[in-house]
């Protein structure tokens, strides 16, 4: 993703009717370097902040207030991806540092993967190193970490 180009693309995004002109999205996001199918509907009030590769496949949704962010770690959500109001999607942390002056410590991204036909309910967040299965429904408020099994519904650690 290149940086300057997705900030640009985020201020613009912001100012679009929040479910209309979701072609226009998708190319704002396409410019500034990410991966995105066909009929990609995102609501305006989506912000993206990722360095790594955003990867969204055909006929996704991406709801209100969403957040992905993240580092240098790949961002890849599937086909048919239902992601509902105030989700976030998150691929940076720290390591837990007792020693120095700051408890959160050297940071790191890892990736996150979204299989085909998920849900993601909302307000859930999904932390760095997350695959959900395919079909997977993440319960509303839950955080994932790990592996989620396909067609299961997971309501959080």
């Amino acid at each position: 993703m290149n940086a300057a180009r997705l900030y640009l693309a985020n201020k613009l995004i912001s100012l679009l009717p929040p479910s209309r002109a979701f072609g226009v999205k998708r190319a704002l996001l396409r410019f500034a370097g990410a991966t995105i199918g066909n009929n990609v509907r995102i609501v305006s009030s989506a912000e993206f902040y990722c360095s790594g590769a955003l990867t969204i496949g055909d006929n996704s949704w991406i709801g209100h207030q969403c957040l992905i962010a993240g580092g240098r770690a790949d961002i890849v959500i599937g086909k048919n991806v239902n992601i509902a109001p105030r989700v976030t999607l998150v691929t940076g942390s720290h390591k837990i540092d007792f020693e120095g002056p700051m408890a959160a410590g050297e940071g790191y991204s890892s990736p996150v993967t979204i299989g085909d036909g998920a849900w993601l309910g909302a307000a859930c967040t999904i932390l760095g190193g997350t695959t959900v299965g395919e079909k997977a429904v993440i319960a509303a408020g839950a955080v994932a970490k790990g592996d989620v099994p396909a067609k299961t519904v997971f309501k959080g650690l």
